[in-house]
């Protein structure tokens, strides 16, 4: 089945590094001091240095399936949130671009007409790509919605619009077993928990661009969480 989402919504959509530090290693030289304690010059810096501070990684076990039905599903999660992470991500960052310009138009006026210019663009430009997702693929966008602006699609929505507006389009989602007001629950949810997994997985492979999460995520507690979970079940 497929869904139109709200263009309201596709207003905040549309607007990798490597995770591993990286060093020059034609730049760093090892040295010993007379205690034989090795140490490096890195150039263009004087201070001798007993270790080098690297960004912190996560060394990521193989998924292991319970089933051949579990691994299936995996891997169709797992397209799917590689197909929408990116719209979500681009509704975090078209959502800073909007508050950061509506905070210098003083005039109504000038920020209601600015809102309907940014409304007919992504409407021109991007709402076609919006139709063709899957009502899963829909779902799971609005729980990314709210794990990168932290808040929830339906409450954008009644930003920009109206809480009337978005009571309506809550019930039309509805229709398709979509709510807009769907959060992300990682610690909770046991979808969402392997939606973070995906994610961790794919932004170690430099497969999505990673960004921060509107709030703190620890991947190591999340996993240890659910790891409990299962021996205890």
């Amino acid at each position: 089945m497929k869904i139109r989402l709200p263009i309201y919504i596709s207003i905040f959509i549309f607007s990798f590094t490597s995770i591993y530090g990286q060093v020059d290693t034609e730049s760093l030289e090892k040295r010993k001091d007379s205690t034989e304690i090795m140490y490096y010059i890195v150039e263009g810096d004087t201070i001798a240095r007993e270790m080098i501070n690297l960004d912190e990684v996560y060394l990521l076990k193989k998924v292991k399936f319970m089933s051949e039905d579990d691994r299936r599903r995996y891997l169709i999660l797992r397209r799917k949130t590689r197909k929408v992470y990116p719209y979500a991500k681009l509704a975090a960052e078209r959502l800073t671009t909007m508050t950061e310009r509506l905070r210098t138009i003083e005039k109504k006026s000038d920020r209601k007409r600015y809102t309907k210019q940014v409304q007919n663009y992504i409407e021109g430009e991007f709402s076609e790509r919006l139709k063709k997702l899957t009502h899963t693929e829909g779902q799971i966008l609005v729980k990314l919605i709210d794990r990168q602006t932290g808040r929830t699609a339906y409450d954008l929505v009644k930003e920009l619009r109206t809480g009337w507006r978005a009571f309506w389009y809550n019930t039309t989602a509805n229709l398709f077993e979509i709510s807009l007001k769907e959060e992300y629950r990682p610690f909770e949810v046991k979808e969402d928990y392997l939606i973070e997994d995906i994610l961790e997985r794919s932004f170690r492979d430099n497969i999505l661009e990673r960004q921060a999460p509107a709030f703190p995520i620890d991947y190591s507690d999340l996993t240890a969480h659910w790891n409990k979970k299962t021996v205890d079940n």
